[in-house]
């Protein structure tokens, strides 16, 4: 995939479910990273000719229209067309994949990809002819929960959480190691946090209330200080002898993240600076019932994209971590390096708001790059309800 680079990536910090960022919507949150990647990457906004931004629960009224009110709402020209996208957990890894097909097409030179999520917002909705139409007398007017079935696979007939225990069973994952890669998890993004890695890829958010204004600079979900002999008393949530539970298993949060991508002759022609280079990108589908381990195919496939590119050549993995029963069984099944992935926290720690997790996981890699001399490949990747799997491929430039 010569000639297509990211060349700015920001995001949001990933608020809390029910946080400080619960009032913003999908859109909004979508707005401010893009505004401060345009800004990072001195970018023009009238130089951008395609828009690509993922959202996967729609817990917004004007979600229908985002990924096209995020581009007008971030200075971006009127002619600019947008596609709002949604591959569930893959969105945001998706949007970089349309817009690098869209360069390679030439159809675009400077494409914004992005996704974004406001799941505290997710709405308890109404069945439409009941509420139009009328229902029986004495029935009532049952609601449902969209976050809720937004994570129920009805095809497959279970929760994505199910999934994750089909996978526990199938690569004989324990609960002692689910927990203790979740406090892995929590201890890794202390440590990054400590050391101020997350500050290139965050943009500040500015909450204004009556009490005044707020800088929300930093993800809420993360517990760093939190202990395996604390997490391991909570019940398993899906089933009784299970190995899932709310400390090992991706939070329900709030954020957004935009990637800019350039063609070569747009990195030259408006002097823009590469961050990394997209070499691949691979998609496939897995069975439904055990949907986590997607990752691993999707990985080999992206890597035999990159001309051949072996396991061996991976210097950083980035696995979403849904589950950590899931992220450990990709792991296995794939033969990855555990000692080169996921080294800053994940899903876990840090929170998976649906739509925006790939452009959060692309944003780390792309600015590891700038302050870790210590490698040259780099793959981001994710799970995906319903059994499929995405992954990307980025080298040092």
């Amino acid at each position: 995939m010569n000639g297509v680079f990211i060349v700015a990536a920001k995001r949001t910090p990933f608020g809390a479910f029910g946080g400080s960022l619960k009032a913003l919507s999908a859109t909004e949150l979508g707005v401010i990273s893009t505004k401060a990647a345009l800004e990072q990457g001195n970018v023009d906004p009238a130089t951008i000719d395609q828009v690509y931004f993922g959202n996967v629960i729609q817990s917004c009224p004007d979600a229908a229209y985002l990924a096209r009110h995020v581009g007008l709402k971030s200075g971006l020209p009127i002619s600019t067309p947008a596609l709002t996208v949604n591959r569930l957990c893959g969105s945001g890894f998706e949007t970089v994949v349309q817009g690098a097909n869209a360069i390679l097409l030439g159809y675009s030179k400077i494409a914004l990809c992005g996704g974004t999520e406001n799941m505290s917002a997710a709405p308890l909705s109404a069945n439409g002819n009941d509420a139009r139409w009328g229902i029986s007398l004495g029935k009532g007017l049952p609601l449902r929960d969209s976050l809720w079935d937004g994570l129920t696979d009805t095809h497959a007939g279970m929760p994505m959480g199910v999934t994750a225990e089909n996978l526990a069973v199938k690569y004989n994952i324990s609960r002692l190691e689910c927990d203790e890669y979740a406090i892995r998890s929590q201890e890794t993004w202390g440590e990054a946090h400590k050391m101020g890695i997350f500050q290139h890829e965050i943009a500040p958010v500015e909450i204004k209330s009556k009490k005044g204004t707020k800088i929300v600079d930093t993800d809420e979900h993360p517990r760093p200080d939190t202990t395996l002999e604390k997490i391991s008393s909570l019940a398993p949530v899906f089933q009784k002898d299970g190995v899932v539970t709310a400390a090992n298993a991706s939070g329900i949060c709030d954020g957004a993240g935009s990637v800019i991508l350039a063609s070569q002759e747009a990195v030259h022609e408006y002097n823009l600076k590469p961050m990394a280079r997209l070499v691949s990108y691979g998609i496939t589908g897995c069975d439904p019932t055990i949907m986590g381990i997607g990752p691993v195919r999707a990985i080999q496939q992206a890597l035999n994209n990159g001309g051949g590119l072996k396991v061996e050549d991976i210097d950083r993995l980035e696995i979403n971590e849904a589950f950590a029963a899931q992220t450990l069984s990709c792991i296995k099944e794939g033969g990855f390096d555990i000692t080169k992935t996921n080294l800053h926290g994940g899903a876990i720690s840090l929170g998976h708001p649906l739509g925006a997790s790939g452009s959060r996981i692309v944003a780390h890699l792309a600015h590891e790059f700038q302050w870790n001399n210590e490698g040259n490949i780099y793959v981001g990747s994710a799970c995906i309800g319903g059994g499929q799997g995405i992954a990307v491929v980025l080298e040092r430039v």
